[in-house]
């Protein structure tokens, strides 16, 4: 019998952020972090921001996502940190779906291994992480669909760049540690931290002292994630909203033009409201020589279930 994995290998194109700096803008509009004031402001950097791809050009796809704003929908929102270097395209260091239910107003996270074993289309087995630098996100995007059998309405890439200066002009955040670490010269302990730009980006980046390894790591991105989601929806200086805009602009890139973000930020925001974490569990193994994590087709197909059950939720 055809195994899931050898359906992923032969699956066709359906028709269908230094990365937190982006998510930043994301929960901007959800949270209502900042009030309608801003807009004008924000117009241009979402102009300078806005990257539609290829798939975009498809007018029925442009449908089906108007019905899915205007009827209120669940949506699906493929974040992609890239750590991009001179001379080099960079891998996507950083995978997670979001899943928005206005309905239920809660928002799934899924955090993707970057170096989950999938069928990447048009160039077979490899590292999940690997299809940005084959075809930047385009591929990215159709890879995570034809893996996990789900859409993937919007994207936003974002330059790992824009990290530290994203956390700063928040003023800093604070996450709960639940594992004592040093990496790159900072010791973190267990319980509250207060964390800055560089050391937020030393958190994250944490992994080969984690016994978790990867899933660790993902943890700690995660929580990043909901503690700059909680501390954007309540920030209120308005003489950052330059500082942060700027830092937008230079270090995101996202198919969501100004409509679609205006729409979210009236429909979606109290998604932030109820957030589940979600995990994939697999396997370390080497293949040629080389270390892959390895995932059960039981496993991508619990996945799929999971977020499509969270998404027909009412």
């Amino acid at each position: 019998m055809e195994s899931r994995l050898d359906k992923r290998k032969g699956k066709k194109k359906r028709k269908w952020p230094f990365w937190l700096a982006g998510i930043i803008i994301v929960f901007l509009l959800i949270g209502g972090g900042f009030a309608y004031y801003v807009w004008d402001k924000l117009g241009d950097t979402v102009e300078t921001m806005h990257t539609p791809l290829a798939r975009d050009n498809d007018p029925d796809r442009q449908k089906e996502l108007d019905s899915i704003l205007k009827n209120k929908k669940s949506l699906n929102i493929l974040l992609l940190g890239v750590d991009e270097r001179e001379g080099d395209k960079g891998r996507s260091d950083t995978m997670i779906l979001l899943s928005l239910n206005p309905n239920t107003n809660s928002m799934m996270m899924f955090s993707i291994p970057r170096d989950t074993y999938v069928n990447i289309p048009g160039r077979g087995m490899d590292k999940i992480n690997h299809a940005y630098a084959f075809g930047d996100v385009e591929l990215s995007i159709q890879t995570v669909e034809d893996a996990f059998d789900l859409p993937v309405h919007y994207y936003a890439k974002v330059n790992m760049e824009g990290f530290q200066q994203g956390i700063d002009a928040l003023g800093g955040i604070t996450v709960k540690n639940n594992q004592e670490f040093s990496q790159g010269g900072e010791n973190f302990t267990k319980g509250t931290l207060q964390l800055n730009g560089e050391e937020a980006l030393k958190y994250i980046r944490m992994r080969k002292n984690d016994p978790r390894g990867d899933l660790g790591r993902n943890e700690r991105q995660r929580n990043v994630i909901t503690a700059a989601m909680n501390k954007a929806a309540n920030f209120s200086s308005i003489t950052k909203v330059g500082d942060i805009l700027e830092i937008l602009g230079g270090n995101v890139q996202t198919d969501m033009d100004m409509d679609t973000m205006q729409n979210l930020f009236s429909n979606y925001r109290d998604v932030r409201k109820t957030t589940k974490t979600l995990e994939i569990d697999g396997s370390g193994q080497k293949i040629n020589s080389i270390w892959y994590y390895v995932v059960p087709d039981s496993e991508f197909e619990r996945i799929q279930q999971e977020i499509t059950n969270h998404m027909e939720a009412r």
